[in-house]
């Protein structure tokens, strides 16, 4: 009986918005990825060619070599399209990403999941090395096979600094993913509140809707942010919006606090 009439049965919210654990790999605040999520980064990103080997490794003279042979290009891919430059920015070698800058390579290429390394700068969290890049002119609207800028992955650290050198660079504030998140919407969900905070003082637009229609209001009750909820009411979000399910914040919020 108590199944038919779901009684004792926790009410679960569309494709679990408010259920469960909520933290992804990244952790809050300004802190780097977890360990364990950087073990397999970099066991993934391990270079094979002596090229890429000197870069991932900051090794200039070893690069002056190689390239002076004139038998390896500055720009010479991986079996995953990656260069020398993805892996130095990878890695946060700066002398070797001025280097190879100052050897003609290419900033803006893309790797086989489309990022660049001005993109692999910013995830790893090599500023300087993502300084470098921005102020020879990379690209920091570039998409990566999941729809994010450099911007996006800015937010997902909660790098505040980092977020507002792109902003100056003219990074797009209202990219979206493939799943339509903008980096505000993006810095809620990662509840990242003081990031989602600073984009709304750039400029951001507040009222941005994701692929299911849910807005600003139902991610701030997500990552139970009593003052961005504040502040989004302040700003006449709409109180009374339904998302593709039909549901309102006040309902995502009751869902929540049932939990």
């Amino acid at each position: 009986m108590k199944k038919i009439f779901g009684f004792g049965i926790k009410e679960r919210t569309p494709l679990g918005f408010c259920d469960g654990n909520r933290s992804t790999s990244l952790q809050s605040g300004n802190e780097n990825i977890d360990s364990h999520y950087w073990r397999n980064f970099y066991a993934k990103y391990k270079p094979k060619e002596k090229l890429h080997k000197a870069a991932s490794t900051g090794k200039v003279e070893k690069l002056v070599s190689i390239l002076d042979s004139g038998k390896i290009h500055v720009d010479n891919r991986d079996k995953k399209n990656r260069t020398a430059l993805h892996f130095a920015c990878a890695c946060g070698h700066v002398k070797v990403v001025t280097f190879l800058i100052a050897n003609d390579c290419e900033i803006d290429l893309c790797d086989s999941d489309n990022s660049t390394a001005l993109i692999k700068a910013v995830q790893c969290q090599e500023e300087e090395c993502a300084t470098i890049l921005l102020k020879h002119g990379a690209d920091s609207n570039i998409e990566d096979v999941s729809g994010f800028t450099a911007l996006h992955y800015a937010v997902c650290n909660g790098n505040s600094p980092m977020v507002t050198k792109l902003l100056a660079y003219n990074a797009n504030i209202e990219a979206k993913t493939k799943d339509y998140l903008t980096p505000f919407l993006l810095a809620l969900r990662e509840s990242k509140v003081h990031v989602a905070d600073l984009l709304i003082r750039k400029g951001a637009n507040i009222h941005a809707l994701d692929e299911f229609r849910r807005n600003a209001l139902m991610y701030a009750v997500r990552c139970e942010s009593k003052d961005m909820i504040a502040l989004l009411l302040q700003r006449g979000i709409e109180v009374s919006h339904q998302d593709g399910f039909g549901w309102t914040a006040l309902q995502y919020a009751a869902a929540s606090h049932s939990r």
